[in-house]
């Protein structure tokens, strides 16, 4: 039989009511591996092509021949929103067959889970967060809940394979299967995924299973893509502003109309861009950080008020709360209300919010993946996907030195689409961390959900997590000790541990489900509206941006973390805390060539490609294009290693403890991962040599840490042993083999035969 002839009937019912004359390539390859085999699958396919679909007609088909005795097929969500969404298009599907479809996370009414406890049966859709409080807070109940559990779908899994919080969910997968006694098959789901055989490979961890990944052929997606670059002050590079695409061409692209001639005080002419092209349009504007978002949110609604039209944008991110979130992600799903959200990465992922028109890129992304993302919202029901960067950068001083000359935020876009253009290269997953703090994350948890528990039993149950296969029983036992003295955990006079009084305190907060780190937040109120959260809250009588407007603060509540504020005009920065992104090394390798090469891009539009264009003469003028080290004047240097941001970060280190003093270096300044400015007294030479030299000799990560250096990296690295945090930075964060790679690249700089 083919694909369809196996779906339920009530699955074929459901096709033949949405019109769907055939299966597409992604529910084929599906049905095929669900079917066809015993095997985990990843499933990477193109955003808005039908994953989900496409693993839950096969999943519902073989839950409906056999009923479970329980809970039957756990889909994992990264984001309540996405959740939510996939449980509306879930219950459509699932009704007619009678099965039950189940959504667990903070914002679900308690009656509803109640239900779910009373009667486990169907599917359930959960985040990370909430599965993990409910292998605390239920532990009694899992075996009754999930003993005939069958499937786990992760979706979005290129997000939720990010550092820990992957590997937290791939912990909590395995605990519960331990518990429940079952070995549930793992479906991923995923459109941007660089290397399908390693994210199979960390899928399939712990299960005794092998992954299928479907070959699916691409019939090539046609992008509308543009990109511009402005001065936020002073004359631009170039004053036309026709667009520009990439091939294959499409036919008549939208006309660009002038940057609006009044604009707020201080505005640059890129958001002016942005409002003068959303307009009579559905677009989501994505910026890189929160701060960022609500500049830009509100900026826009300052040119509604300076033209006399009604307010259009609406604003999405993290801090804000639920309430405003969802007001966004409903108005937006209207087709009929032509309106635009600024966000984040909060809705980069496969939210439905109907059909829009264009997506906007506020200068680079960090990732291919995360640019992906973005340019897959766009581009559904029919429509090809259309993003359109906005690149801006302040005008360079008259006498400005080579490194500020140069166009870091373009030239990073243009590696982002090229990389992505030539080679399909998508970042892979991440591996080789030491994560000391997802292991007191889980060790916390595991004593919480079990109760007391032997050392030996502990460990047996921890250590034996896919995660943790790189961390020692040694380091563990230091872990406990640590734990035992700061009353995180105790002993108890049969020889047990149990949680100690510390660590009572972390696991009754709701914030210890998660393993990414958050800030200190203050809820900020106005009268009796919740408007989000806020770190660092300014005095009463200053101002702070958050949802889009501009509030001065009245009173804040230290004892209850709340800021009361009232709504004012004008335009502050807003409070939350930058994040810098971790770039790939491939990234800088590309942005090093897009200078290098003379290929004009056919998405760029007249002043990117003239600011490009300066920018290509200036590089080879300067000479940094065949050398990394570019004297500035006098004793000032400058180098371009051309490295992720690990592997810069390394080489920072290791110029500085290793070799500066040997080359009378002093005043390193880090761009990261860009350049490093620095004074010297030695020849490029002798600084090439003594880098080469010192490579040459055996390095101990623990040796690019700073005297008494304590770098807490990842969330609960607090309670982690101040050894077991510096091991975890120098061994598992810090790009070593990288770097060392790159400066033994530079042995052509040297008169010294090669080793």
């Amino acid at each position: 039989m083919n694909v369809f002839e196996q779906y339920a009937p009530f699955i074929q019912d459901y096709i033949y009511q949405n019109n769907w004359e055939t299966l597409r390539a992604v529910q084929v390859a599906a049905g095929e591996a669900i079917f066809g085999t015993d095997d985990n699958v990843l499933l990477t396919a193109s955003t808005a092509s039908g994953k989900t679909e496409a693993a839950f007609f096969p999943i519902l088909t073989l839950l409906s021949r056999d009923n479970p005795a329980s809970v039957g097929a756990i889909y994992i969500g990264p984001l309540k929103a996405l959740i939510n969404d996939q449980f509306e298009r879930l219950n459509m599907l699932c009704r007619e067959g009678g099965m039950p479809v189940w959504h667990w996370h903070g914002d679900v009414a308690q009656s509803h889970k109640n239900r779910l406890i009373k009667n486990p049966s169907g599917i359930l859709q959960i985040t990370p967060e909430s599965l993990e409080a409910m292998l605390i807070r239920r532990h009694a109940d899992i075996r009754r809940l999930f003993g005939d559990l069958r499937f786990v779908v992760i979706d979005e899994v290129h997000s939720v394979m990010r550092g820990d919080r992957g590997r937290q969910t791939l912990c909590l997968i395995e605990r519960l299967s331990a518990l429940a006694g079952v070995n549930p098959r793992r479906i991923g789901l995923s459109a941007t995924i660089g290397d399908p055989e390693a994210m199979g490979e960390l899928l399939s961890r712990g299960t005794g299973r092998k992954t299928v990944i479907p070959k699916l052929q691409s019939g090539g997606v046609r992008w509308r893509l543009s990109m511009e670059h402005f001065f936020i002050s002073g004359p631009q590079e170039s004053g036309d502003s026709t667009e520009a695409e990439m091939p294959p061409v499409l036919p008549e692209p939208p006309e660009h109309g002038p940057v609006p001639d009044t604009a707020p005080k201080g505005a640059d002419p890129g958001i002016g861009y942005i409002f003068e092209h959303t307009r009579g349009r559905k677009c989501l504007v994505f910026v890189n950080s929160r701060e960022e978002c609500e500049a830009v949110t509100s900026t826009l609604r300052q040119y509604c008020e300076l033209k006399h039209e009604r307010d259009r944008f609406l604003i999405h991110h993290g801090n804000l709360s639920a309430s405003y979130r969802e007001t966004a992600e409903e108005q937006m799903k209207d087709d009929t209300q032509l309106m635009t959200t600024v966000t984040t990465s909060t809705l980069e992922l496969g939210i439905d919010i109907g059909r829009l028109e264009c997506a906007f890129q506020v200068d680079a992304p960090f990732t291919v993946s995360s640019f992906l993302q973005r340019m897959g919202r766009t581009g559904r029901r029919g429509m090809p996907p259309e993003m359109r960067f906005v690149i801006r950068e302040e005008q360079p001083e008259p006498r400005a030195m080579l490194p500020a000359v140069l166009p870091w935020q373009l030239m990073q876009a243009a590696a982002l689409v090229q990389l992505y253009r030539e080679q399909h290269w998508v970042e892979p997953p991440s591996v080789g961390r030491l994560p000391y703090s997802l292991l007191y994350h889980q060790t916390m948890s595991t004593l919480a959900s079990c109760g007391e528990l032997k050392p030996p039993e502990l460990a047996r149950r921890v250590l034996g997590l896919s995660s943790f296969e790189g961390i020692s029983k040694e380091d563990y036992v230091l872990l406990l000790r640590h734990l035992i003295a700061t009353e995180q955990i105790q002993r108890t006079d049969e020889g047990g541990l149990i949680v100690g009084l510390a660590g009572e305190r972390q696991i009754n907060s709701f914030r210890f489900y998660a393993v990414f780190k958050e800030n200190e937040e203050y809820t900020v109120r106005c009268e009796s509206q919740e408007l989000g959260t806020i770190v660092q809250p300014p005095p009463p009588g200053e101002k702070i941006a958050l949802a889009g407007h501009v509030w001065i603060v009245e009173e804040v509540d230290h004892k209850r973390r709340t800021v009361y504020c009232q709504k004012v005009k004008g335009k502050v920065p807003a409070f939350f805390g930058l994040c810098p992104g971790d770039i790939h090394t491939r990234v800088l390798e590309r942005m090093k060539q897009v200078l290098a090469e003379d290929t004009v891009y056919p998405y760029l539009m007249p002043n990117a490609a003239a600011r490009l264009s300066k920018a290509r003469a200036c590089a080879r003028s300067s000479g940094m294009l065949s050398e990394p080290l570019i004297c500035l004047g006098g004793d000032m240097w400058c180098l371009f290693p051309w490295l992720g941001t690990y592997a810069f970060m390394a080489l920072e280190r290791f110029i500085k403890l290793r070799c500066a003093a040997k080359l009378e270096l002093k005043a390193l300044d880090a761009s990261r991962p860009y350049f490093m400015q620095f004074k010297m007294k030695a020849s490029p030479e002798m600084f090439f040599q003594v880098l080469t030299q010192e490579a040459q000799k055996p390095l101990d990560p623990m040796e690019l840490l700073y005297p008494g250096e304590v770098p807490v990296f990842e969330k609960y690295d607090e309670f982690v042993p101040p050894e077991l945090v510096r091991k975890g930075f120098a061994c598992g964060v810090l790009g070593i083999d990288t770097m060392k790679q790159r400066i033994y690249s530079w042995r052509e700089y040297i008169a010294i035969p090669e080793i």
